[in-house]
């Protein structure tokens, strides 16, 4: 029988199973009545996946736009029609790279850069996810997104293999990363294998495997949730009285002093219980954006 849980689930994905499988079936294994992850990670990768259940679906948008880091390892001398070990080996060239000429090349892509999204991604086109026309052989025209790499640097390098720790801003694809460096340096590539090992303020030693949760009972399990406030933990926390968490939880916005219109607050009732998340309006009052049901 399904129940009404509330809380954070950080997987650890295994490789094989879409974003989707591992949501449901985390879903199957608290009994959720409802659940949602926070962005997908391809079947081949492993590593984090934040999942939602109950009302810290309503915030699982600051997630989605959080800073993501990877371990990618990447083929040189083979390029994929998919960019990764999944797709068709599409071009072989030769490898004559060494390590100095890999770094000048990772160097170009460090920072603010101009990224054309793989067909293979979920994006959509025409209300279809740029995948399906993919496998139909079909080519869209992607524009260049403006994306953010923070850190790129090697961690090890042998041959034809290289594996990169990346941390990312959103909207960024490590898969098409591994192809335009193999085509900075001549030779081609593509992703090999990637690993998720952080999430905005998580990271991957937080996170619980399918296997290690089927092994609990129900509190065992439910004590690997972390509470639903935790995903908007970069918002200021606004602590309210008895009569302005009665407002709040009624729709009504209130004033308080010193606040800046379009900043976001955590709200708190008197008992320390998480409301939601609210902003300050036009009228510098603090209006509810995404409540909790209490």
């Amino acid at each position: 029988m399904k129940r009404k849980i509330d809380g954070v689930l950080l997987l650890d994905k295994p490789v094989g199973l879409s974003s989707n499988i591992a949501l449901q079936k985390a879903k199957r294994l608290f009994r959720a009545e409802k659940a949602g992850h926070t962005g997908t990670l391809d079947p081949f990768a492993t590593g984090l996946l934040p999942l939602c259940l109950g009302e810290a679906t309503k915030f699982s948008q600051f997630l989605l736009d959080a800073d993501k880091e990877y371990l990618a390892t990447v083929r040189l001398g083979v390029r994929t029609s998919s960019g990764d070990p999944e797709g068709e080996v599409i071009a072989e060239r030769p490898v004559d790279v060494d390590a100095p000429r890999l770094q000048a090349a990772l160097d170009k892509f460090i920072g603010e850069i101009d990224q054309v999204p793989p067909m293979h991604s979920a994006l959509k086109h025409a209300g279809r996810p740029l995948y399906e026309y993919a496998r139909k052989g079909i080519d869209i025209e992607r524009k260049a997104r403006r994306v953010v790499v923070r850190e790129l640097e090697i961690t090890t390098f042998a041959g034809d293999i290289c594996s990169l720790r990346v941390r990312s801003g959103k909207g960024f694809y490590v898969r098409a990363l591994a192809d335009d460096l193999g085509e900075a340096l001549g030779c081609g590539a593509h992703l090999a294998a990637l690993r998720r090992t952080g999430v905005g303020p998580f990271n991957i030693e937080q996170a619980h495997t399918l296997e290690s949760l089927w092994e609990l009972d129900d509190p065992q399990r439910d004590a690997c949730l972390l509470p639903a406030d935790i995903l908007a933990e970069s918002l200021t926390r606004l602590p309210l009285d008895i009569e302005a968490a009665w407002q709040i939880c009624h729709g009504q916005p209130i004033w308080l002093p010193r606040l800046k219109v379009g900043e976001q607050y955590r709200l708190y009732a008197p008992d320390g219980r998480f409301l939601g998340v609210g902003e300050v309006n036009q009228d510098g009052k603090v209006a509810s954006r995404r409540l909790v049901v209490t």
